[in-house]
């Protein structure tokens, strides 16, 4: 079955993903945007997440521009019974900002991913190698960034 997404839904979805305002009150400001109260505004989102509709909100940290200027998709070989365990123990690594399981190919092991951002390669091997002693996990690839192709989140009902 299909989530039904209202108009009004769709607005406050579209409000949301924009630039967020750095404003005292920036809800009511992204709810004056689209032609609504803050107090409407507020409930919709809140109604989205309830409903599942929506996730999360969250800033997204242009990482690069900030200092860090290595980061690494590392590939590890998990043991599938310590998986949830381990995944949640990477996760938790504040250089960690993504961190997920994928299925395995013939010639390709690894079933745990995570990335690893630092302010140098010589930073993110050394994360790397203590994420790896304090989940017991030795099996990995490293696989640098060579060239940011894009940037940018999903925008959704931009029609």
């Amino acid at each position: 079955m299909t989530a039904v997404v209202s108009e009004l839904d769709k607005k406050v979805i579209r409000a949301l993903q924009g630039e967020f305002p750095l404003v005292a009150e920036p809800y009511k400001a992204l709810a004056e945007g689209i032609g609504i109260s803050e107090e409407l505004f507020l409930e919709r989102v809140q109604a989205l997440e309830t409903d599942k509709k929506i996730r999360k909100m969250g800033a997204v940290l242009r990482h690069r521009e900030v200092g860090f200027r290595a980061n690494v998709l590392v590939a590890w070989v998990v043991p599938q019974e310590k998986l949830d365990d381990i995944a949640q123990q990477m996760a938790s690594h504040p250089a960690v900002t993504h961190c997920y399981d994928r299925t395995t190919a013939p010639g390709w092991p690894y079933n745990l991913y995570t990335m690893v951002h630092g302010h140098s390669r010589e930073e993110c091997e050394q994360i790397v190698e203590e994420l790896g002693l304090a989940c017991g996990v030795t099996e990995r690839v490293m696989l640098y960034s060579k060239r940011e192709w894009k940037k940018t989140s999903m925008k959704y009902f931009c029609e």
